[in-house]
């Protein structure tokens, strides 16, 4: 379904391992293992600026573009999936961590891919450790499931027309 629907870019049709060198990604059995772009956002609270869904403002992050990122002590930052996603209108999509970062107190939140969103997925990974930690970038980093609807839905994310729709790098709130 992934290849004839054109639902993710580029496309691994197998899971990607290294022996142990790197931390695996493509396809699982229901779902995709997801890698991470080298692109990073982490807060800072250097410019003491008030966390606000609704008035977010950037200065809460310092831009990182390398190929690992060290996400300082009960901390939080910001990725995009390397991959590009066209998710089918009978398809919902739940992100969820993989088990080796969760395993070393590094948290993907959980997020809901809605049939017809379409875009690069912005990852949020939290540091519940007191230590820094270090994320990796072109490797696998959470997963992807799919579930398949036995009807289409009503009315899609396109149809609302969503304000993540089409996203394109780190994607930061939105009111």
């Amino acid at each position: 379904m992934a290849e004839s629907h054109n639902m993710i870019e580029p496309f691994e049709p197998q899971q990607v391992r290294d022996d142990g060198k790197v931390i695996s990604y493509g396809t699982s059995s229901y779902g995709y293992d997801v890698r991470c772009a080298s692109e990073f956002k982490v807060f800072t609270n250097i410019n003491t600026t008030i966390v606000d869904p609704k008035n977010f403002d950037e200065k809460s992050f310092v831009n990182i573009n390398a190929d690992v990122c060290i996400i300082p002590p009960n901390s939080f930052a910001l990725a995009r999936t390397v991959e590009y996603f066209r998710i089918p209108r009978n398809i919902l999509g739940i992100v969820s961590g993989k088990s080796t970062y969760a395993r070393m107190g590094i948290v993907v939140n959980n997020t809901v891919i809605e049939p017809e969103w379409e875009g690069h997925i912005t990852l949020e990974f939290s540091n519940t450790t007191p230590l820094p930690a270090k994320i990796y970038a072109n490797e696998g980093v959470a997963q992807l499931l799919f579930l398949e609807a036995d009807e289409v839905c009503e009315v899609s994310y396109r149809d609302r027309g969503g304000k993540y729709q089409g996203q394109i790098g780190v994607t930061l709130p939105k009111a």
